[in-house]
């Protein structure tokens, strides 16, 4: 399984990547955090990292290390607004629970 970008999370990343002046994509992870258990990583990546998994998705480099894939696999990130809010959301089929305040998830 892969994971994706919806169009909106595309373009915002390719509009932050041309701000930024530099860069191939996202670096996505998991990390322990939060009251759920688990916490999404984002991060943007410059080059392609030895070890991590590389998926690509409308033109963009999404960069997941191995121990995070199964937590990942057949994710897709959007990027949404909502009133004053906007940021992306992780549209996850493998999270069963996810913390009120939408920052932590448990399998």
């Amino acid at each position: 399984m892969s994971v994706t970008l919806t169009d909106a999370a595309a373009r915002h990343v390719h509009k932050s990547l041309a701000k930024r002046g530099k860069g191939i994509g996202l670096r996505l992870a998991v990390k322990t955090s939060g009251c759920s258990g688990l916490a999404y990583a984002i991060e943007f990546v410059d080059d392609d990292s030895a070890g991590d998994l590389k998926f690509e998705s409308h033109g963009l480099a999404l960069m997941v290390d191995p121990k995070s894939l199964p937590f990942l696999a057949g994710t897709e990130l959007d990027f949404v607004r909502e009133g004053l809010n906007e940021g992306f959301k992780f549209n996850n089929p493998n999270a069963k629970a996810q913390c009120g305040c939408g920052e932590s998830f448990a399998v």
